[in-house]
């Protein structure tokens, strides 16, 4: 998982993933960190095209043209390809098969915060994301359960995983985001419905303050429980909707995520737990460490322990009280309403 790697200047860095593990060994004393291996070929098919993972099983050595590299995504500088990108993608892969595997046995919660590679399609890569280990968890899940639920708390819009369930009845994607209309990928509108309504997408406006945003997530998102009725939760917990986040221009807090997980947390339905995205590296470690112990039904401590060193930035596991508030809130208010009247 660590070898995901594309590279020193990339904005997507392993070590956020190292980090959040020694902040949890130091909350949690009993935490246990489990390797589940490699997921399979035969894993990877349940959400990608067969021609796409065999040019991704090829692509680290070098060969490829360039035109094969751009029709499968890789010919720009967001998803370059390296060398051992199959095995390193396997590897996060592999989280997403041993959590969902986890759940299908009956265990009510897993993780895999290596994984919440959201962007990726059914057959080519996009926005840092190789393989969409979501859409294979979900995929895996539905030998178990009958209805499914993503909920998406990412920056970015869950586009992925919506192209690959968009026509499937039993599995609705719910996605709040910054707009396409201000950020990548450049989808996610509320207009966007699906098969059959089940795609249901929160677009915020740049600049949205986390209190609008909670507001907006914490209205529609009962709506859909009580109409689709969910069987489990696939959880994706990008954390860079933080307002200092250097790829966006939302500006919600810890807290107010962390809320959001908690109301994600209150349905007491089963929930598989991946990460996502999240740039700035004083926010990952804190905000996953404390997303976990939230699903888990622990008190998140206010002060890091003293043993996290000062340099990486997470002494305070939340932020200081937002002065903004309610910026964004006219067109969150449309987006709400579209959906009560929509999910009534």
């Amino acid at each position: 998982m660590m070898s995901y790697d594309f590279g020193p200047r990339h904005p997507l860095k392993p070590i956020r993933l190292a980090r959040t593990v020694t902040l949890l060994k130091s909350l949690v004393s009993d935490v246990e960190f489990i390797d589940p291996g490699f997921a399979t070929d035969q894993d990877i098919l349940t959400a990608h095209s067969e021609e796409y993972l065999d040019f991704v099983r090829t692509v680290g050595d070098g060969a490829a043209s360039k035109e094969d590299l751009f029709r499968f995504g890789f010919g720009s500088v967001d998803t370059p390809p390296f060398s051992g990108i199959y095995e390193a993608s396997l590897g996060y892969c592999g989280g997403a098969v041993q959590a969902a595997q986890q759940l299908n046995a009956g265990a009510q919660l897993a993780f895999n915060i290596s994984g919440g590679l959201h962007h990726a399609q059914g057959e080519w890569a996009s926005g840092f994301c190789v393989f969409n280990d979501p859409a294979i968890s979900l995929a895996l899940m539905k030998k178990k359960f009958k209805k499914l639920l993503y909920v998406d708390i990412d920056l970015h819009h869950g586009d992925g995983v919506q192209a690959i369930f968009q026509d499937d009845p039993d599995v609705v994607t719910l996605s709040i985001h910054e707009s396409g209309k201000t950020l990548y990928p450049g989808t996610g509108f509320v207009e966007e419905t699906g098969a059959g309504g089940t795609v249901v997408n929160l677009p915020m406006e740049a600049h949205t303050t986390g209190d609008v945003w909670l507001w907006a997530f914490a209205e529609v998102f009962p709506l859909v429980i009580d109409s689709f009725q969910p069987q489990a939760i696939v959880l994706q917990m990008g954390c860079d909707a933080h307002f200092n986040d250097p790829l966006g221009h939302l500006r919600v807090s810890v807290q107010e995520w962390m809320s959001a997980v908690r109301i994600v947390k209150e349905t007491g339905l089963p929930i598989l737990a991946c990460g996502g995205g999240g740039y700035e590296l004083s926010n990952v470690p804190r905000m996953w460490a404390g997303a976990v112990m939230t699903l888990s039904g622990l008190e998140v401590p206010a002060d890091a322990p003293k043993e996290i060193p000062s340099e990486w930035g997470v002494d305070k596991l939340f932020d200081p009280e937002p002065l903004e508030r309610g910026h964004g809130l006219g067109y969150a208010q449309e987006v709400v309403s579209f959906w009560q009247t929509k999910l009534s």
